[in-house]
């Protein structure tokens, strides 16, 4: 079982730490423990119990109300204003819920929903990257178990392959070429998948190499698609000087390219690209820029 810290708590509500604390003393809704060290910790029934309630009292429920719900009313209210919300809040609390709990049921559920009203590419957009953004934290702290991550993770690859493989062929003759990589050590994928999607959805040819791809075998494989573009995406595995040199690397050995380059990592050197090398801020920027193509 995952502990969580108050902050944590916060993080992951929206509810400020204080305010949890108050609840705690006046309406008694979660009961932390603590530790051999009398530090305070909550559990992973609490989170779920605190983020059920934070649904509720975003949607105008006084706190004094929900606390009179037992566990099993709280969450049958949740469920039966969720199932057709549109609030990404809301919706988002319901995916971390699904997470800690391990349902696949209840993820298809929240997303077969979120597609529904606002079709796959928007939901992606505005549900899934802001939910992962959220818990990225807590994952790397390890305050939500591997399992969960993996679990998550997994599902939501399914989804992107599915997608992917739904998508038409394009005409090889018309259509520019992309080598889609992460450098090596780097293995956060499932945006790198979401642009996949996003490149071959605008009529464009992906080659797609996956995560932790050798600088050798990039120069391989554009030497024998000769691409148009590469794109990858930093999010862990380079800092510094090494991420720089990186960029440096990719824009000397592939000059007749423009090399698109998304991730957090891309976003934290103030360094001047290279002429060929640019910044994705996002899929809607990166959409728009596919259009220009």
């Amino acid at each position: 079982m995952a502990r969580y810290s108050i902050r944590e708590l916060e993080r992951l509500s929206g509810i400020k730490a204080h305010t949890i604390r108050i609840w705690e003393k006046r309406y008694n809704i979660i009961q932390p423990k603590r530790t051999n060290t009398n530090i305070r910790y909550y559990s992973e029934t609490d989170l779920k119990k605190l983020l059920n309630i934070a649904i509720l009292n975003r949607q105008g429920w006084k706190i004094s109300e929900i606390a009179r719900l037992d566990n099993h009313n709280l969450s049958d209210k949740v469920m039966k204003f969720t199932y057709n919300s549109k609030d990404v809040e809301s919706q988002i609390e319901k995916l971390v819920i699904a997470m800690v709990d391990l349902d696949e049921a209840k993820f298809d559920q929240i997303l077969s929903n979120a597609i529904m009203h606002d079709g796959f590419e928007q939901t992606i957009i505005k549900l899934i990257f802001p939910f992962f953004e959220k818990i990225g934290l807590l994952w790397q702290t390890g305050s939500i178990h591997p399992a969960q991550e993996h679990f998550i993770s997994n599902l939501f690859r399914q989804k992107l392959m599915v997608a992917i493989d739904n998508l038409m062929i394009p005409d090889k003759k018309n259509a520019r070429k992309f080598i889609l990589f992460l450098p090596e050590n780097e293995f956060h994928e499932l945006g790198l998948l979401f642009y996949n999607y996003l490149i071959k959805k605008a009529g464009q040819s992906v080659i797609y190499l996956g995560s932790s791809v050798p600088f050798k075998d990039i120069v391989e494989t554009n030497h024998i698609v000769q691409a148009d573009y590469l794109f990858t995406s930093i999010t862990a595995s380079l800092t510094g000087e090494k991420l720089e040199q990186y960029i440096r690397d990719l824009s000397g050995t592939f000059p007749k390219q423009e090399i698109f380059l998304s991730g957090m990592k891309a976003f934290e050197t103030d360094m001047d690209l290279p002429t060929n090398v640019e910044r994705i801020s996002s899929p809607t920027s990166f959409n728009d820029r596919l259009k220009e193509l």
